[in-house]
């Protein structure tokens, strides 16, 4: 897909992945609907892109119906359609599940999974008009290897995987197609709440503009799926066919963390 001249809804557009993704898309040539509940946030992304006057922002929560339809009413008034829907929004907690409370569940699985599947059902009559009508879900490293301590947010981005192959069947007789982004963790604001955990647990952290460009690459080719180059490939192929080797490597960090 050419990405100039094309539609994007971008979800998480006021910080991190979504912000530099919205750069990167607006540089290539893209009219962009950017949403975010963050208004500051949302402001700075547009003042920092390249074409200006081919974005329009919706401030809100994602998880709202009035939210998301006033998204999908953004894109039909400023630019007349949807040509590529960018589900980036998330939220993550840290911490033994037995310390996570009901409050950090739900909000993981409201802005993570059950919105974007949401906003999806509620976008998709206005992306099917359009002549390359494209799902991108933005997925983790951790919706294929699950780690201690993010159980929560590991469950959800394995939702987000499961909701992405599904729909990659269940749209494709319609022409739509559907694009799972799986990348490492990114050096973004989120970062503060697992700081601690990164040496320890030998995690390695993109800058959000590596993570943005694999993603408008995947775009561009029509990926079915995009990974991090490195060893997170092998770890994948490893989780599939030899579980219990990343298990007692994974079990082994977090004991040292323990000691």
């Amino acid at each position: 897909m050419n990405i100039n001249g094309k539609i994007i809804v971008v979800t998480g557009a006021g910080s991190g992945i979504g912000q530099a993704l919205s750069r990167i898309l607006s540089e290539r040539g893209a009219s962009l609907v950017l949403a975010d509940m963050n208004e500051d946030g949302l402001n700075a992304t547009l003042t920092s892109l390249k074409h200006q006057d081919q974005a329009v922002t919706v401030v809100g929560d994602i998880t709202k119906a009035a939210t998301r339809k006033a998204i999908n009413k953004a894109a039909i008034d400023t630019f007349s359609g949807i040509d590529v829907l960018v589900n980036n929004a998330g939220v993550v907690n840290v911490g033994p599940l037995s310390e996570t409370d009901d409050k950090a569940l739900k909000l993981m699985l409201n802005v993570n999974l059950l919105a974007p599947m949401q906003l999806t059902r509620d976008l998709l009559p206005t992306l099917k008009k359009s002549s390359s009508p494209t799902l991108v879900n933005i997925g983790s490293m951790f919706g294929d290897i699950a780690f201690p301590l993010f159980a929560g947010y590991s469950a959800t981005k394995f939702g987000m995987r499961g909701l992405s192959d599904a729909l990659r069947r269940e749209l494709a007789p319609e022409g739509i197609k559907v694009t799972y982004i799986a990348p490492r963790g990114a050096k973004t604001g989120a970062t503060q709440a697992f700081e601690h955990l990164i040496e320890p647990m030998k995690m390695k952290l993109d800058e959000p503009e590596v993570v943005a460009a694999s993603i408008a690459a995947a775009i561009e080719s029509g990926a079915r799926s995009s990974y991090p180059r490195g060893l997170e490939r092998l770890f994948v192929f490893a989780q599939r066919i030899f579980p219990s080797v990343v298990d007692n490597s994974i079990i082994a960090q977090l004991k040292s963390l323990k000691s």
